[in-house]
């Protein structure tokens, strides 16, 4: 989906959506691409239960208990936090879904990947297949890169938000020539994730790229964070093109990136992509 507004006019640059989001409405985009090799690994060890981890918003969390429904697999969502109740829109999905919630304060959620947790975590709910938070690892990075090749239209720039690494690792690792990635992160202290990236890389092909960045400045107070600048872009955006972004991710993403247009960061004839997932 190519965006005619006229912000885009002066710099002399062509933006297109990839609706990855449109995929799968349960299991969008770069959700189902970082699941399917996993559910295939977790059904080729024998595993019966998926357990992954998440903040009460993540997409990965209402994702994961999506395929659990479908796939036929029991799922367990370790939530960051304490237990709120009602709960939000994204765990009462979760739930409807079949999935079983169970919640760590944050210092512990911090240790979330220490044997004694995992242990505990292990006794609670039997033997488990565990998925990352985002969902992201070297298997999810393999699936992510396929998004590459089904776009099908030449470009130079592809964006992605950020959350964990996952999507920008997979999709720069896709790339072929002088195409380069750039991610937005969406939580606060985003810088770390390069190295997430790079890390991602390696486990996924043995190897890192140099053909991406990454963008830690437009995230708005944190993961799940929002102010009025945002909502005014998502509502501005939405009656312009008739998409309405997702304001944990994609919206933060669309706001950097036009601030890096109207930067004049891109030149003259510059074909961008960016993933709605």
């Amino acid at each position: 989906m190519e965006l005619r507004d006229e912000r885009l006019v002066p710099h002399g640059v062509r933006l297109r959506l990839k609706r990855d989001d449109l995929v799968n409405p349960e299991i969008p985009g770069n959700k189902w691409r970082k699941l399917k090799n996993n559910l295939q690994a977790a059904r080729d060890r024998g595993f019966s239960t998926l357990l992954t981890f998440g903040g009460a918003f993540s997409n990965h969390i209402r994702a994961t208990a999506a395929a659990g429904h479908h796939f036929g697999f029991r799922t367990v969502g370790v939530i960051r936090g304490e237990e709120h109740d009602p709960l939000n829109d994204s765990l009462a999905y979760a739930v409807e879904r079949g999935m079983t919630l169970t919640y760590l304060d944050r210092a512990t959620y911090r240790r979330k990947t220490d044997p004694d947790v995992l242990a505990a975590l292990e006794r609670q709910f039997g033997p488990c297949y565990l998925l990352p938070e985002g969902g992201s690892n070297g298997l999810a990075v393999r699936g992510t890169a396929e998004l590459v090749d089904e776009i099908r239209t030449g470009f130079d720039v592809i964006c992605c938000a950020t959350g964990t690494g996952g999507t920008l690792a997979g999709i720069a690792a896709g790339l072929s020539g002088p195409q380069r990635a750039l991610g937005f992160a969406v939580l606060k202290g985003g810088e770390f994730l390069e190295d997430e990236v790079r890390r991602l890389q390696q486990e996924a092909y043995g190897t890192a790229t140099t053909n991406w960045s990454l963008d830690a400045g437009f995230h708005f107070g944190g993961y799940a964070k929002r102010t009025s600048a945002l909502d005014s872009f998502i509502a501005d955006f939405s009656e312009r093109h008739g998409v309405t972004p997702d304001w944990v991710y994609e919206a933060k993403m669309l706001y950097g990136l036009f601030a890096h247009i109207e930067a004049g960061a891109f030149a003259p004839g510059t074909r961008i992509i960016a993933v709605l997932s």
